[in-house]
């Protein structure tokens, strides 16, 4: 998110201006797909417990106070023993350059000039999904929104913040793919309907959207092959039909 000013708040951490658009980065975090801090030109290891601290804090917009970060982190270890390791995995980060988190004595935040391609992948989904995306953005759609966050990573606060974000980017993809056949722009959405396809291929209303796509662009064969294969899954997967909306969307076209 780009830093266009900043006010100190009451956890003495500068806090973040709105974000008014892409600036360039000295650092850039990456967490979907799996887990990359590069500071300028160079890729930059970093032990797993201080990645877990600069992934933890990318996902919030605001200053954490300590304790919270270091009991979520290390949610079974007791409290002196995370509280420390907190300290030893901030040393490590600072190491690197920086700075990567501003940090005062109560609180702590991702710096405000990392660029997350997390924080950028939900800005763009809930601009499509508010209808403000320019159509000619639908490059980085599928740049941000085709992979999981930290997919590798099995925490209890990854866990959930993965699926959150999983079904912001199926619905972003959804409506994106819809939008774009209302607009003409087939072989888009055609992709932007595939990827949300393989992000959960049982999900309805993403083969919906993806075969209203393949009719748009007056693609009938390849309407039918997506319809048949979908039919295939839903029967072997759950011994289900699809159900009548689906049915309507291909009852002109013969697969049976």
């Amino acid at each position: 998110m780009a830093n266009t000013g900043s006010a100190t708040g009451r956890d003495g951490l500068d806090a973040v201006a709105p974000d008014m658009g892409p600036v360039p980065r000295r650092e850039w975090l990456s967490l979907l797909g799996g887990f990359q801090l590069v500071c300028g030109s160079v890729e930059v290891r970093l032990p797993l417990n201080a990645q877990r601290v600069l992934a933890f804090l990318a996902l919030s917009d605001r200053g954490l106070h300590r304790p919270y970060v270091a009991g979520a982190i290390w949610a079974s270890t007791p409290e002196e023993r995370s509280a420390g390791s907190l300290r030893s995995a901030l040393w490590r980060i600072r190491t690197v350059g920086g700075p990567l988190v501003a940090a005062s004595d109560t609180h702590l935040r991702l710096a405000p000039d990392v660029g997350v391609d997390y924080r950028e992948g939900v800005r763009t989904a809930h601009r499509w999904l508010d209808g403000s995306a320019p159509v000619d953005t639908a490059r980085d759609l599928r740049r941000l929104l085709v992979s999981d966050l930290l997919p590798d990573w099995y925490d209890d606060w990854v866990t959930l913040e993965r699926e959150r974000f999983r079904q912001l980017r199926l619905h972003a993809l959804e409506a994106a793919c819809t939008r774009l056949t209302a607009q003409g722009c087939h072989a888009e959405a055609v992709l932007a309907g595939q990827a949300a396809v393989a992000g959960e291929p049982l999900r309805e209303s993403a083969q919906r959207a993806l075969l209203q796509a393949h009719l748009g662009e007056g693609n009938r064969p390849e309407a039918i092959r997506q319809y048949r294969s979908y039919r295939e899954t839903l029967r072997c997967e759950l011994g289900l039909e699809p159900s009548p909306a689906m049915e309507r969307l291909v009852s002109h076209l013969p697969v049976r």
